[in-house]
């Protein structure tokens, strides 16, 4: 029996490693399945655990307020050592391009530990958009044995670079079958009526005939002027649109909260509300007319469910949209 070790720090990779895990958790009598999470980010990656019931065999709890790339990069490191040291799977699993996949990367380098990279390939070939995930992904794919692309122009980008077409599979994206889950969870009018009502009575929202716009913005390429300038096409698009409104669920940033507050406090067809939870935010992206966001992750989604998506500075085309379910086989 072989034993795969899936290792994820943040909320977009847990949604995107969740059907992998359940996919993998299946064949039970063929495979050993761990999963650790080093918790970069703690409670909206505990959200998104809950909401697909995976329970992790590790938490490394490498969270802390205020943190650096270097905190994260050195503690996660130290304390996934020990994880392999004693799991000695056959393989890890990363996703993406979080400073956690490239420690859990480099970690099972050093240990000699076979490594799959999920997301494979993409790139803007800027070293510093986005920072620092450009260079994560970079770097995993070097030191990767296995690649999961998403797009065939991804697949193109490796071998480009010269990895073996054989080591290559065009899986699609695992956020597709993130949200047929959640949408299949969701195809029930009594969870239905229970969000409307909770946005009612929380943030006194009604879905009437307006249209709804649903913003996003989270990117630190942003900070500053940018997302001054975001936040103020945002308030002439409600001034002039009185038959819209728009729900914008705030980043916990203050380099977000302040010029959001300070610019779009007090419009009455303006919502600000706190972060939401994955489940939440999938019903509301199926509600949106149209979708402002300057996230990867909501981009790949929301052509999915058929909502059209605003893009902000950020270059991530081609980041796949169809299931990977049945096209992997482990024995290769």
């Amino acid at each position: 029996m072989k034993t795969i070790l899936v290792i994820f720090g943040t909320r977009p990779e847990a949604i995107k490693m969740a059907p992998v895990i359940i996919k993998l958790r299946a064949k039970s009598k063929e495979l050993r399945t761990i999963v650790c999470v080093t918790a970069q980010h703690r409670e909206m990656l505990d959200q998104v655990l809950d909401i697909f019931q995976i329970r992790p065999d590790y938490d490394l709890g490498i969270m802390k307020q205020n943190q650096s790339l270097f905190d994260v990069t050195v503690n996660g490191l130290k304390k996934l050592e020990n994880i392999l040291k004693k799991e000695k799977p056959d393989i890890i699993l990363v996703q993406g391009d979080t400073t956690t996949t490239f420690i859990a990367s480099l970690a099972a380098y050093y240990l000699k530990i076979k490594i799959g990279h999920i997301e494979a390939g993409l790139r803007t070939k800027d070293k510093f958009n986005p920072f620092p995930e450009e260079i994560n992904r970079r770097l995993t794919d070097c030191l990767a044995d296995l690649y999961f692309v998403h797009t065939k122009q991804a697949k193109e980008n490796l071998l480009r670079e010269g990895v073996d077409k054989r080591k290559i599979f065009l899986t699609g994206n695992t956020v597709i079958d993130a949200l047929q889950i959640i949408v299949k969870k969701q195809n029930n009018k009594k969870i239905q009526k229970e969000i409307e009502q909770r946005f009612f009575l929380n943030y006194g929202i009604s879905f009437d005939n307006k249209k709804l716009i649903l913003v996003t913005g989270h990117r630190r390429e942003s900070f500053g002027r940018d997302f001054e300038n975001i936040c103020k096409g945002l308030k002439k698009i409600a001034l002039s649109n009185q038959d819209i409104q728009i729900i914008y669920p705030v980043h916990l940033n203050p380099n977000v909260q302040n010029p959001v507050r300070k610019i779009l406090s007090g419009m009455s067809n303006v919502h600000l509300i706190e972060p939401l939870d994955y489940f939440t935010f999938v019903w509301l992206m199926n509600r949106a007319y149209l979708i402002l966001t300057d996230s990867g992750g909501i981009q790949e989604e929301a052509p999915f469910r058929k909502t059209s998506p605003g893009y902000e500075k950020e270059n991530r085309t081609n980041r796949g949209g169809r299931s990977w379910y049945g096209k992997i086989s482990w024995n290769r």
